[in-house]
């Protein structure tokens, strides 16, 4: 207990610290985010940009999709451009034309080697100069560059209007004509991608050769390249990486692990009997397996718009769903599903932990699921219609696409989600009480539950932390506060305490080396988890410090993946425990599957790019949906998946239980995983960061490089991952629906039976 009760005091401080580590960066990022000038002018005098353009084109950039219609600074999507580098390379190319008309009368391609030496240290000069004036507000640019700005514009309005000469650009971005059909919105767009290109280039006050996005993207022509404090750092992280592994593999070698117990002569959970609110919670997984089978289909389709920008297979399925929209809902259903997942098994478990249902518990089970039924719903729908109809900014930020990965979902709707999950935790809360005050082995465990739970309720409303008017770069820091440490960070904690409160139940670990298990391996996962954040942060406006931090937490936050390994083979161990676990067989190795993808999707793969100097020719780039997919489904879809069957066993017929489709999917997800990753992204994003190193951002991310026969060669090796994969969930889908053939007769409320120990 002494023991127990030092590692506790250990998480608490490291928790406490981390955090205010982190919100003490939120407050450097805030001070030194690149300034949105009050106005652009030309040295002549006349107006380039207005005020309050730059923060309007903005938001007119996400009401048109944002992120999923391209990047800026490196975060989006990846067929369109990142517009950022866009802008930058064909400002550079443009004003190094004006240039070499206005010096020599000539285009610069036909000059002399010293003449295009001489324009080119010009063209750095320009873009590097930081001309803003802090008094007035003002960037001042010179004539030429003004003029260049002023094409780059007609650029940018017609592609996002529907200038005829533009289609088949468009096309080859997945872009609609008249993607923004407000004048007002589509004039005041290219002053965001401007201000976006003028922050990656201009030297931040008092430094040389440093941008305010610490010279990212790669861009020879004006000398954008890595700095110093990149290298050094990305080699300080391998270095702890490797110091780290060590010092766990001897830790782990010198800890005498305790032998699992002998496991019961039978099934302890034999005899559960589910009570009104376990039982309601049956509905939340089958709409589970529903968002997944839709979540593919909207993959398959984004997939092919790599392809054909606007059609499907020859039919022109982006007038009535276009890419934006087919990729915010793959993407955003992947991180519902699994949440649903999660949060079903917290209200499964709950009353079967405690033996006690709560009066009116099922009641609220089932308002919560209608609830998040209508949030997820009507966010979609909203969505769709939004951009259909091109409802401008304000509707896009309350009720339709704020366009940001992985939460763009409507303030409205991210209200709505707040609240569900404020009740949701109300109800694991009186589920869980008598169990938290009755003194037992598996106490610690239960509070870890529910610790995680809170965590999990509380930290959503980070993504209440912008506002429509918010600098871009506090945008991205509180976003990834969600999607990192919401998603990432308290999910896991709370399904890996629930995993092992089932291996406790089933009696196949002991109570006490669970809880002291739990804790210490929260300790090392949030200890580099909660600052590994940074490493999403190096390159969107932060002070270099950013880098740094970053760069030695997220190694830190690889270093348990790369023994976690040996848990999935324990897990494995403990499936053949005894004949009764059979009947838990695949359930286990959905754990196990989590054990081999965190340690190939989120450990290898991750700190394939996390190093600052990976990041800095990656972002942005294949390598990094690769490790998306590995990590977001592999660990924590399998995991979803897993928790899920652990839950129906309990709630459906077991006359109706057929392993064989639970083997065909658990074999066909997994196999397609990986040829999905390692046939078709993984070798995706190695062609993109070759041509990201030798030319430049711009280049990797251009109609070249992205519509070239190699990419297309590359999407279309995707079609038997995709395809296998499917055939996965299709036989989960059976599996789930073969299990409705019988139904148990219902208990009364407040009925239940836990096998205690």
């Amino acid at each position: 207990m002494k023991s127990s009760r030092k590692l506790w005091q250990w998480l608490a401080a490291i928790f406490l610290l981390s955090f205010a580590v982190l919100g003490w960066i939120g407050h450097e990022i805030y001070l030194s985010a690149p300034p949105i000038p009050t106005r652009v002018v030309a040295s002549d005098g006349s107006v380039v940009f207005e005020e309050g353009q730059v923060m309007h084109g903005q938001e007119a950039w996400l009401s048109a999709g944002g992120q999923q219609l391209g990047s800026v600074w490196g975060h989006g999507s990846y067929v369109a451009p990142d517009w950022s580098a866009d802008w930058l390379h064909r400002e550079a190319i443009g004003l190094r034309e004006a240039l070499a008309q206005k010096a020599f009368q000539q285009s610069y391609a036909s000059l002399a080697s010293d003449q295009q030496a001489l324009i080119g240290a010009r063209v750095k000069r320009e873009l590097r100069s930081n001309t803003w004036d802090a008094a007035s507000g003002a960037v001042t640019l010179s004539v030429e560059r003004a003029g260049v700005v002023r094409e780059l514009v007609k650029h940018y309005t017609g592609l996002f209007g529907s200038e005829a000469s533009l289609d088949l650009l468009r096309e080859q971005y997945a872009m609609v004509k008249d993607t923004l059909r407000n004048p007002d919105d589509l004039k005041a767009l290219p002053a965001f991608f401007f201000w976006s290109a003028w922050s990656s280039a201009t030297d931040r006050p008092g430094e040389t050769d440093l941008s305010y996005t610490s010279n990212w993207p790669h861009e020879p022509l004006i000398d954008n390249m890595p700095t110093t404090g990149n290298g050094i750092w990305s080699i300080v992280s391998v270095i702890l990486l490797i110091a780290g592994i060590a010092f766990m593999i001897a830790w782990h070698s010198a800890a005498k692990e305790e032998d699992d117990p002998t496991p019961p002569a039978h099934d302890p959970l034999f005899e559960l009997k589910p009570t009104a609110s376990m039982r309601a919670t049956t509905k939340y997984f089958y709409v589970v397996i529903g968002l997944i089978l839709l979540q593919v289909v909207m993959g398959v389709v984004s997939a092919h718009y790599a392809v054909e920008g606007q059609s499907f297979f020859g039919i022109p399925l982006a007038e009535i769903l276009p890419f934006t929209v087919s990729r915010t809902i793959h993407t955003q259903l992947g991180v519902l599903w699994i949440a649903t997942a999660w949060l079903a098994t917290g209200l499964y478990i709950s009353p079967a932990l405690s033996g006690h249902e709560p009066k009116f518990q099922a009641l609220g089970v089932n308002v919560l699921f209608y609830a998040l039924l209508l949030i997820v719903v009507g966010s979609i729908a909203c969505g769709w219609v939004g951009t259909q109809q091109r409802l401008g900014t304000d509707f896009a930020f309350w009720l339709g696409n704020q366009g940001l990965e992985y939460t763009s979902m409507g303030r409205i709707w991210q209200y709505g989600l707040f609240a569900g999950l404020m009740i949701w935790l109300g109800l694991m809360a009186r589920g869980l009480w008598p169990a938290l005050k009755k003194p037992s082995e598996s106490r610690g465990l239960i509070a870890m539950v529910f610790l995680s739970a809170t965590c999990i309720g509380g930290f959503y409303a980070s993504s209440l932390m912008w506002g429509q008017h918010s600098h871009y770069s506090m945008i991205e820091y509180w976003r990834w506060w969600l999607v990192h440490l919401w998603v990432e960070g308290f999910f896991e904690v709370f399904a890996t305490a629930v995993i092992a409160l089932i291996f406790t139940r089933l009696g196949l670990i002991r109570s006490a080396s669970a809880n002291a298990a739990i804790v210490m391996e929260t300790i090392v996962f949030l200890f580099g988890g909660i600052l590994g954040t940074l490493h999403h942060l190096y390159f969107t406006g932060t002070p270099t410090s950013v880098i740094a931090i970053g760069a030695i937490f997220s190694a830190l936050e690889v270093v348990p993946l790369a023994l976690i390994g040996f848990e999935g083979y324990r897990n494995y161990q403990r499936s053949q425990a005894a004949p009764w676990v059979a009947s838990y067989r695949w359930i286990i190795l959905c754990f196990v599957a989590v054990g081999f993808w965190n340690s190939v999707g989120a450990g290898l793969l991750g700190f394939s790019i996390n190093p600052p100097i990976s990041l800095y020719y990656m972002q942005g780039l294949n390598m990094t949906p690769a490790h998306g997919h590995a990590a977001l489904f592999g660990v924590y879809g399998m995991l979803g998946i897993g928790l899920m069957l652990f839950c129906l066993r309990g709630l459906m017929p077991r006359e109706n239980w057929q392993d064989v489709w639970l083997k065909r999917m658990f074999w066909m997800l997994n196999i397609g995983l990986a040829m999905m990753v390692f046939i078709s992204l993984v070798p995706a994003g190695i062609y993109q960061a070759w041509a990201s190193v030798s030319e430049g951002l711009w280049y990797a991310r251009s109609p070249e490089i992205v519509q070239s026969s190699v990419m297309h060669t590359l999407v279309w090796l995707r079609v038997p991952g995709d395809i296998v994969f499917a055939v996965g969930v299709l036989c989960l889908g059976v599996f789930a629906l073969r299990l409705l053939g019988k139904r148990r007769q219902p208990e009364a409320v407040g009925q239940v039976r836990t096998a205690e120990r």
